[in-house]
């Protein structure tokens, strides 16, 4: 036992007689090293802070604006249409007269065909060498031939000279306005947009249909008894 203790002591006294080693000095190169690592910090956070951007500051160019040839940041419908930027400007057709100055077209509608010749008047209309107020009596009929007129901003501007066969009042006043209006487009092509968009210059295609045998008409059947 006592030399044992004697052992412990000798150790104890030998531990606070041994000083305590000094801190090593950092050296030049452990010195730098922060200072490039706070250098180095900046550029590496401006990289970041570039590639966290969102995407609606650089909008990201898209296959079909790359196929297109469109700028950035064009908006599209969802047909994928363009809704801004540059938009193809109709081409303008050339006015188209005879040798009296007047514009010609013809008309259809159901069984009629109708031949119309306009030239600027006073809004004189005449239908088979008649006054449109005689050879259409119905106020809905002159309604629908002067309808052209009414949209493109013209009532009382031009004189129209017509003849038209076939088919009844309706049809007829139906081929007045069609051909009516294919003559105001050539004589005035700038109108045509405006009348083109009222559906006017479109041929309507709907006509009566035909009897079948066995029918009474198109569709109706005869009587049917069982007795």
């Amino acid at each position: 036992m006592s030399d044992n203790r004697q052992s412990l002591a000798d150790l104890a006294k030998l531990t606070e007689a041994e000083p305590e080693a000094p801190a090593a000095e950092p050296t030049a190169e452990e010195a730098a090293a922060p200072e490039a690592e706070a250098a180095g910090a900046a550029p590496a956070e401006a990289e970041a802070a570039v590639e966290e951007a969102p995407a609606a500051e650089t909008p990201a160019r898209s296959v079909r604006d790359d196929r297109r040839g469109h700028d950035k940041g064009e908006d599209e419908n969802k047909d994928g249409v363009l809704t801004q930027g540059p938009q193809i400007q109709a081409i303008l057709r050339e006015q188209q007269l005879d040798k009296q100055g007047r514009a010609y077209a013809t008309g259809r509608r159901k069984d009629a065909v109708a031949r119309v010749w306009l030239k600027p008047g006073t809004g004189k209309i005449t239908v088979n060498g008649r006054d449109q107020e005689v050879y259409f009596a119905r106020p809905t009929l002159r309604l629908i031939i002067n309808q052209v007129f009414d949209v493109a901003d013209r009532v009382g501007q031009y004189d129209v000279v017509a003849t038209v066969t076939g088919g009844g009042l309706s049809g007829q006043a139906g081929a007045v306005r069609h051909g009516i209006s294919t003559a105001l487009t050539r004589y005035e092509p700038a109108l045509r947009t405006t009348v083109k968009r009222e559906g006017f210059l479109t041929r309507d295609p709907r006509v009566v249909e035909r009897k079948k045998y066995g029918k009474a008409k198109a569709r109706r059947s005869f009587q049917f008894s069982k007795r």
